[in-house]
């Protein structure tokens, strides 16, 4: 039986005790209520934590009778490059597509059907049907290692994209199919890739042997949509001087940077020193960030409160960010961010960690990285993108990491323009 059975079956039984005996079946009652809602306690802390958030965390609306979030009043965007860089992106989760399975997802500005085939193979193709337009994942069926359109029962196969089925026609035609992308399965996640010239994968996503091994094992995610391009994320990385101006006031001060200076918790502070390095070849599509956080508590400085965290970046939006502590053991928080239009991101942070601790430890450091990204946000989605900021010697990084990711990004990338009305891409 489980906690929450438990729980629920003891509310009954104490009810009984106090009709059968007032006087003493108050008291029972009590402590039966307060061994229930402990019960319930252990139960939210044993599971996973998921937030997710909508794409209004960090707007800051403007007086008015009909306020709107500032980045959605057509703020003035910069000069900013192509909206898409070539790489790997996260579409979902494996656990979410099970065999049998399909899912229409919106990303990189296309809209896409995956689906996973019977013998466990997952695919990733064009969702619109070439017949008639019908999206292939809403109501499609998954035949063999094919997915049947709901509209007409075109079947095309996952591999090829071919059609090898028209339940009314003698012939198919040669030419009947539909666009395939690469894809890989990794890490517990279904990646994409993505170029703008057709060119087939260019590196792999690594895999954490942890994570396979299940030596580390998952304890929630966190969601986010922001309202950037793509390259202002992962450049936060080596904005080294922001950690200490956005991200030195205690968590308990909330994400709101209206008000990270509150005075009640001011007695606390996080310190940060961090340095940033591009990996060379052949891993060049590869940077590192090394970051070293410390707490101080009425300016004392509680060293077992150390954390140490490598963060990785791989390709334009996936890092690996490996906490390591002295006591409170390993883990990881994979952060991948997915565009899904030009100035809208999917940010998802996955943490993975020693399956010999505490479920609380892991849970407290995703909700903490939550709270400090929320901040982020806040930045992010009421900036302006500047393609030549003014700088100082101290910000070198953010000028190496700019021409280090310009990689991804190729001649014939898609890119988009200002017009009076809005946007055209």
């Amino acid at each position: 039986m489980g906690m929450r059975a438990a729980a629920l079956l003891v509310l009954p039984a104490a009810a009984l005790l106090l009709l059968a005996a007032p006087e003493r079946g108050a008291p029972l009652l009590l402590l039966l209520v307060l061994v229930a809602a402990a019960a319930l306690g252990l139960r939210r802390c044993s599971g996973p934590l998921v937030l997710r958030r909508g794409a209004a965390v960090g707007c800051v609306p403007e007086p008015g009778p009909s306020p709107r979030p500032p980045a959605r009043r057509g703020r003035s965007r910069g000069d900013l490059p192509p909206p898409y860089p070539n790489g790997w992106y996260r579409l979902l989760d494996s656990r979410d597509l099970p065999p049998g399975a399909a899912r229409s997802l919106a990303v990189l500005g296309e809209q896409l059907a995956v689906f996973r085939a019977l013998d466990g193979r997952a695919y990733v193709v064009d969702a619109y049907c070439p017949h008639l337009g019908a999206n292939l994942a809403v109501g499609g069926h998954v035949v063999g290692n094919c997915i049947e359109c709901p509209f007409h029962g075109w079947q095309f196969r996952g591999e090829d994209g071919k059609c090898i089925t028209i339940p009314y026609a003698e012939k198919v035609p040669d030419f009947a199919k539909i666009k395939t992308w690469p894809s890989c399965e990794i890490n517990g996640m279904l990646f994409v890739w993505y170029h703008c010239d057709g060119v087939d994968p260019m590196w792999d996503v690594p895999e954490q042997k942890e994570i396979t091994s299940k030596e580390w094992v998952y304890h929630g995610q966190t969601e986010h949509f922001v309202n950037v391009h793509i390259q202002e994320i992962p450049e936060n990385g080596a904005d080294i001087a922001h950690l200490n101006a956005v991200h030195a006031s205690a968590i308990l001060n909330g994400s709101d940077l209206r008000y990270i200076h509150s005075k009640l918790w001011d007695f606390v502070k996080h310190t940060w020193k961090a340095e940033w390095q591009p990996e060379p070849e052949p891993n060049n599509h590869c940077a590192q960030m090394l970051v070293k956080h410390a707490l101080t508590v009425f300016g004392k400085h509680f060293s077992l409160l150390d954390v140490n965290v490598t963060a990785k970046q791989v390709g334009p939006g996936l890092v690996f960010l490996i906490f390591e502590h002295e006591f409170l053991g390993r883990g990881i928080i994979l952060h991948t961010v997915t565009p899904v239009e030009p100035l809208l991101q999917q940010v998802i942070h996955e943490i993975y960690y020693q399956k010999n601790m505490p479920a609380i430890i892991p849970k407290f450091i995703l909700k903490a990285e939550c709270i400090q990204f929320e901040r982020d946000i806040t930045i992010w989605n009421n900036k302006q993108y500047l393609a030549k900021p003014l700088l100082v010697k101290e910000d070198s990084a953010i000028q190496r990491y700019r021409r280090w990711y310009a990689q991804f990004y190729s001649e014939k990338s898609k890119r988009f323009t200002f017009q009076k009305d809005g946007l055209d891409w």
